[in-house]
C-alpha cells in the first residue's frame, strides 16, 4: 500500500477541504470538525482495528477514512456524509491507491452519520466508533457560555473521555466523566443516544460489546 496515512495527512487539498467545513460549521454554531477531530478520529480508528487484530492493511485503511471522513462538511452539513464520499473517491482516484482499498474508504466515510449510515465492514464500524465517542470541552467553539446549546453544554461539561478495548474479552467500553453542574447524564443521552446505538451495532460488527461508563455508572 503505498498511499498511506502519513501522506493523506499532508494533502494539501483534504486539509484545505477539512478547514474549510470547520470554518462553515462554526459560522453555524457547531462544534470543532477541524484536523484536530479529524487526527483523532483515525488515531483512534486505527486503535479499534490494530488492538482487535485486524492487520496493518485495515488499520491504515481506517485511518485514513477517519481522517477525511468530515471533508463534506466543506459543501453542506446536510448530507455531509455522502458528498464527502464523493469527494474522497475523486481525490484518491487521483493517487496509486488500489481501488478495492478506495472503496473501503469511500464505503466507511459514506456510512458514518447516523441517520443514514451503519456499518458495514470492520473499517467502517471503526471509523464510526472512533468519531461518535469523540466527546471534549475544546471541541466547543462558542466563546460566550449564556448561548451554549446542548451539544456545547455536552462537550463543555465533558472532563475526560477515553475508549479502551478488552481485546480478550471483547469489548469496547466509553468511559466518559462529566461535570453535572454543566450537564447532566441524562442531557448526554437526549442528544447522543442515537450515536450511542450506532456505536453499539459498530461493535457488533467487530463482535465486540459496546459499553458505556458515564461518571462511574455503567449505562449500557
Amino acid at each position: 500500500m503505498k498511499t498511506d496515512y502519513k501522506q493523506i495527512r499532508m494533502n494539501e487539498e483534504i486539509n484545505l477541504l477539512i478547514e474549510k467545513g470547520n470554518a462553515t460549521l462554526n459560522e453555524l454554531g457547531y462544534t470543532e470538525h477541524s484536523k484536530k477531530h479529524a487526527s483523532k478520529t483515525a488515531e483512534t480508528a486505527g486503535k479499534i482495528l490494530k488492538e482487535l487484530g485486524y492487520g496493518k492493511h485495515k488499520t491504515e485503511l481506517a485511518k485514513i477514512a477517519g481522517y477525511m471522513h468530515d471533508i463534506g462538511n466543506s459543501i453542506n452539513r446536510h448530507d455531509h456524509a455522502h458528498s464527502g464520499a464523493i469527494l474522497a473517491y475523486q481525490i484518491l482516484k487521483d493517487t496509486d491507491m488500489p481501488l478495492k482499498d478506495i472503496l473501503v474508504v469511500t464505503t466507511a466515510i459514506g456510512h458514518h452519520d447516523e441517520a443514514t449510515g451503519a456499518a458495514v465492514d470492520g473499517v467502517s464500524a471503526a471509523l464510526i466508533l472512533a468519531d461518535k465517542t469523540d466527546v471534549r470541552r475544546n471541541r466547543v467553539q462558542n466563546r460566550n457560555k449564556a448561548t451554549f446549546d446542548i451539544h456545547d453544554r455536552v462537550n463543555y461539561a465533558a472532563l475526560s473521555s477515553k475508549l479502551i478495548i478488552q481485546k480478550e474479552k471483547r469489548i469496547i467500553q466509553m468511559e466518559l466523566e462529566l461535570d453535572d453542574s454543566i450537564c447532566t447524564v441524562m442531557d448526554y443521552f437526549e442528544i447522543f443516544l442515537k450515536r450511542m446505538m450506532m456505536c453499539r451495532r459498530a461493535a457488533e460488527r467487530l463482535n465486540c460489546k459496546f459499553k458505556l461508563v458515564a461518571n462511574g455508572n455503567k449505562l449500557c
